[in-house]
């Protein structure tokens, strides 16, 4: 009753890789909600705001005048 497959340790560590799941399906659809936003931003009516905040974090790409910081992440932190 307590082991094997159909026991209550085997339902509590199914119950846990369950739960683990529903997180994970969730962590992804709002990652996919999302990547669907910023996609929308780039086809339907070029944002131009939202390219330039593109272009300044992947280019670190500055106007004249402005004084551009590189700030690490550390990846130690957790």
């Amino acid at each position: 009753m307590l082991e094997g497959n159909r026991g209550l340790i085997s339902y509590f560590e199914k119950k846990e890789i369950y739960n683990q799941l529903q997180t994970d399906q969730k962590d992804l659809s709002d990652k996919v909600v999302n990547l669907e936003h910023k996609n929308s931003l780039l086809k339907e009516n070029i944002d131009l705001d939202f390219i330039e905040i593109l272009i300044r974090e992947k280019f670190l790409f500055g106007k004249e005048g402005e004084t551009t910081y590189i700030i690490k992440d550390d990846e130690n932190k957790k």
